[in-house]
């Protein structure tokens, strides 16, 4: 039978033996092939496979280091990161229903589009939802079960002072990184550094294996702050209650450890909560006290008198001509509130004349002037290392007019910011010794640099005792049981290159007298109504701050109790 046959007969179609040889042939190479390629992949070369699982599996996430901790000098906490959960997706994973989204915006608080956009924006691999959320809130997110959407551990930082401490801390940013102020300055030593580790996650975004850490993240240090929480809270009560009771524009002041030099209190009011800042001004948050110049006025008379007492000039008893309050300089007229044909040295300081003070100033070479008053700080930074310290200003003598060396004399044509005028009177607390101003905690008290002898530093601190007694400019800033010695300033402030009538009031001073132990710093800026004067506005803040932080340390008294002597309020002495 032929093969035609055989089809016609069984109508089976036979194929030719060599098809069906060929064909298990080809079958036969294929699965070697596979596996083949099976063993290479898997066995030799298997890093293709891993990569691929990695990417549709394998994270590398950031692991957040924990912020460091800032102190008061006790150990109080002034700034710590609390933990925090922040949502995020990744959209390539996201497999979300329309009621989904709609929940998911409810929970975040959030509008339904924007929270759609979100999720399927395919140009990105990872996309924040909303950050910061406390936990129980991120906890909700979770429980709706989103493919794609998971929560991150995070910190957010919390001031427990608020306002308080606003302007000497600064705050951080979303990412827990420094902004503003300590925080800022600090960075490095508080930041730490991040780590990270590879994770497998499910096709729901949900870690479900860590596998291998990378680098471990590295905690920022702790540090402690020299600020004394107590005091920084009477500091800031009392500065806040001046600006409001006498309307002004801002208020500063600064409280100096007279020893060491460390800031044990810095307070502005107008200040803002650093845990909210969502509607807060940008004027608000100016540090006024480290970033703002003013003009000293008054206060950096004892400056005057001290150089003329260094060089010889004068004495303290040396009678000064003060032409009845009216003093020419190349056609400009200086004259004294409180008009007397002549004053020794001392009383020139306590009723605060400008013709005294101007007539010292011209009896010394310029160089010899500026050169002092370079020496006390001025035209410098303090070395506090505070973001946007101001520097002032105090122009070279080379350049000056005899009508300029006068007007520094009493504070004119010089600028300071509070801080820098506060570390200048250490020289009169510590016998001439200028100490450097800090912001940490000390250990032990810094060496000081002389600028004044022993003998002018104690005379001068003399005479501003005189200041707070009757017939002084500041009989206010008496402390009931404690010996004061201050300077108060009043000083027009300059718009458009001209005085103005508004004021800068000011009062610096130490106690106890006889052993300073603290400085406190008070300026107001602008003081609305009749009462503007140093005297009047600023030292009567330093009074009831000095007095309440010396009973807080237990510094022993160097008066009897009852000390305080007010003259009349009709005849109290009105700076210039």
């Amino acid at each position: 039978m032929n093969y035609a046959t055989s089809i016609q007969t069984t109508g089976i179609v036979a194929l030719p033996p060599w098809r069906s040889r060929m064909l298990f042939v080809a079958l036969l190479l294929g699965l070697c092939g596979l596996v083949v390629r099976a063993v290479y992949l898997q066995g030799i070369h298997n890093d293709f496979l891993q990569q691929k699982g990695d990417a549709r599996y394998g994270r590398v996430v950031d692991i957040n280091a924990h912020r460091g901790m800032i102190t008061d000098r006790y150990g109080e906490p002034l700034a710590i990161s609390t933990p925090v959960e922040s949502i995020w997706v990744s959209p390539q994973d996201v497999d979300a229903t329309s009621q989904q989204v709609k929940q998911l915006a409810q929970v975040l608080g959030m509008n339904v589009e924007e929270v759609k956009n979100r999720l399927f924006d395919t140009s990105h691999d990872f996309v924040y939802l909303k950050r910061q959320l406390p936990p129980e809130q991120a906890e909700k997110v979770v429980k709706l079960e989103m493919a794609g959407v998971s929560s991150r551990h995070e910190y957010r930082r919390y001031y427990p002072g608020a306002d308080m401490t606003a302007h000497l801390l600064g705050f951080t940013d979303v990412d827990d990184n420094g902004q503003e102020g300590m925080e800022l300055a600090l960075q490095d030593k508080l930041g730490g550094k991040a780590g990270s580790e590879r994770v497998i996650k499910d096709r729901r975004g949900h870690t479900v294996e860590d596998v291998a850490s990378i680098r471990a993240p590295k905690p920022g240090s702790d540090l402690a702050l020299s600020l004394d929480s107590k005091m920084q809270y009477m500091a800031f009560r009392e500065i806040k209650l001046a600006v409001e009771q006498h309307h002004a524009k801002a208020g500063s002041i600064v409280v100096l450890d007279a020893k060491s030099g460390e800031v044990l209190a810095l307070a502005n009011w107008p200040s803002y909560n650093p845990n909210n800042r969502a509607k807060v001004e940008l004027k608000a948050m100016r540090n006024h006290a480290v970033t703002d110049l003013f003009e000293p006025g008054s206060t950096m008379k004892p400056f005057t008198v001290a150089t003329a007492l260094e060089t010889g000039k004068v004495t303290p008893q040396t009678r000064i001509n003060t032409e009845n309050g009216v003093f020419m300089v190349g056609g400009r007229k200086i004259h004294d509130t409180h008009p007397e044909p002549s004053l020794t040295v001392s009383q020139v300081i306590q009723v605060s004349s400008n013709v005294g003070a101007a007539k010292m100033a011209l009896s010394m070479t310029p160089e010899t002037f500026w050169h002092s008053l370079s020496e006390v700080g001025f035209g410098a930074q303090t070395g506090s290392d505070f973001p946007g310290e101001a520097s002032g200003k105090l122009r070279d003598y080379k350049k000056w007019q005899p009508i300029e060396q006068a007007n520094i004399a009493f504070g004119n044509g010089i600028s300071v910011n509070l801080l820098q005028l506060a570390r200048a009177y250490t020289v009169f607390a510590n016998d001439g010794d200028l100490k450097p101003v800090t912001l940490l905690r000390q250990d032990a008290p810094p060496a000081g640099k002389k600028v004044f002898s022993q003998t002018t530093a104690q005379e001068v601190r003399a005479m501003l005792e005189l200041v707070v007694q009757p017939g002084g400019t500041a009989p206010l800033a008496q402390i009931n049981g404690y010996r004061v010695a201050g300077k108060t300033g009043t000083a027009h402030k300059v718009e458009g290159g001209h005085y103005v009538n508004k004021y800068v009031a000011s009062f610096v001073g130490m106690a106890p007298a006889s052993n300073p132990r603290l400085i406190v710093a008070v300026m107001l800026d602008e003081p609305g109504g009749d009462q503007y004067y140093g005297g009047q506005v600023a030292a009567p803040v330093f009074s009831n701050v000095m007095g309440s932080a010396l009973r807080l340390l237990n510094v022993p008294n160097d008066a009897p109790l009852g000390n305080v002597l007010m003259p009349p309020a009709e005849i109290i002495r009105e700076e210039a």
